[in-house]
């Protein structure tokens, strides 16, 4: 499929609802949201089902078509892959994530300790609770590591210091990803001449680069997205690569002088 069949698809649908290009624009990007579905199923194991995210991908996909600005520069999938993510997130957020075996395993420990507690009249050590629970020691330290890593803290919460100042707790995690002091400005300028050069490649060759590093889909899978052959995804991707560079080396030979 040509970008100029692409483009006309999107002309169709956006002038008069054409439900034929509709169509056929989600079968075209639909590659995209079993790729995230299967990349988030991968963190969650088998708390849901994969065919549950791929329903709220979708979900996110349609509502990404229907609110892409045509004008913009941004590359669709990059645009898109937002709304599917966020889309499957709250599909998450709107579930139990903790399976029911660790619920049940954590309604069996508080169980034996609160008996033990008021049987011994003191905390219960853990070969008291394991023997109570019938199990042996290393079994209950599993379900404890089970139990406690199904709990969660929300960074909406804060700390108090001295009972008066209040902060968030998101703030008071360490930011491995932070930039160290100096480095901001640099950055912004980097990032200012890449997006220029990318403006200007051809509109197939923005769409290659942002599934391949953006989104971080290999060249089999880019190539189910755009209905193309893998070697063709590679030689668009080759002259991207060399335009970019061209086009990046030649702004900064233009900053020097």
């Amino acid at each position: 499929m040509t970008t100029a069949t692409v483009e006309t698809l999107w002309q169709q649908y956006r002038s008069v609802g054409d439900p034929a290009a509709r169509t056929a624009l989600l079968d075209r990007y639909l590659g995209l949201v079993h790729h995230a579905a299967r990349q988030i199923a991968g963190r969650v194991a088998d708390c849901v089902e994969v065919d549950d995210l791929v329903s709220a991908g979708t979900l996110g996909l349609i509502q990404a078509m229907e609110s892409f600005d045509l004008s913009r520069s941004l590359a669709f999938s990059t645009y898109a892959m937002r709304r599917i993510h966020g889309s499957i997130l709250d599909e998450l957020r709107s579930r139990d994530w903790v399976p029911r075996s660790v619920r049940a395993k954590g309604r069996q420990v508080a169980g034996a300790v609160h008996q033990l507690q008021g049987k011994l009249g003191r905390a219960p050590e853990a070969g008291e609770i394991a023997m109570a629970l019938e199990i042996d020691v290393d079994t209950y330290w599993h379900w404890r590591e089970e139990v406690d890593g199904a709990s969660l803290v929300s960074l909406n919460g804060s700390l108090s210091h001295d009972g008066a100042e209040v902060t968030p707790l998101e703030e008071t995690l360490y930011d491995r990803a932070a930039p160290l002091p100096g480095q901001a400005l640099e950055h912004v300028e980097q990032v200012d001449q890449i997006k220029a050069a990318l403006n200007d490649l051809p509109p197939r060759e923005r769409t290659v680069l942002a599934l391949y590093f953006y989104e971080e889909l290999n060249l089999r899978q880019i190539a189910e997205v755009l209905h193309v052959t893998e070697s063709r995804v590679s030689q668009i991707r080759t002259q991207a690569l060399k335009r970019l560079k061209g086009r990046i080396d030649r702004s900064a030979v233009e900053a020097g002088n």
